[in-house]
């Protein structure tokens, strides 16, 4: 079951359960989609692996299986991480 993560790492923008532009990694790295069109390029700067819309919970089923309310705030490093995916 994924964890629904409540922002996005790099600029912290709140994703709730119902984002549209909630993307994840294979390894549920959470960000906006503004930051994985923009700033990550469409590859994940803690595994390397591409993003994928996050799927939407539905309301009804929050109550027996909550979100996570565990923040993760990690603001990438971008010209590090663009150095990473040219080595490709």
């Amino acid at each position: 079951m994924l964890e629904i993560r409540p922002t996005c790492e790099n600029c912290n923008k709140s994703l709730p359960f119902d984002a549209e532009d909630a993307m994840i990694c294979t390894f549920e790295c959470t960000f906006c989609k503004a930051c994985v069109e923009t700033i990550l390029h469409a590859v994940c700067p803690n595994c390397g692996g591409v993003f994928e819309k996050r799927h939407i919970r539905p309301e009804g089923l929050l109550g027996k299986y909550p979100i996570s309310t565990k923040i993760v705030h990690k603001p990438v490093d971008v010209e590090a991480h663009l150095k990473r995916i040219k080595k490709r």
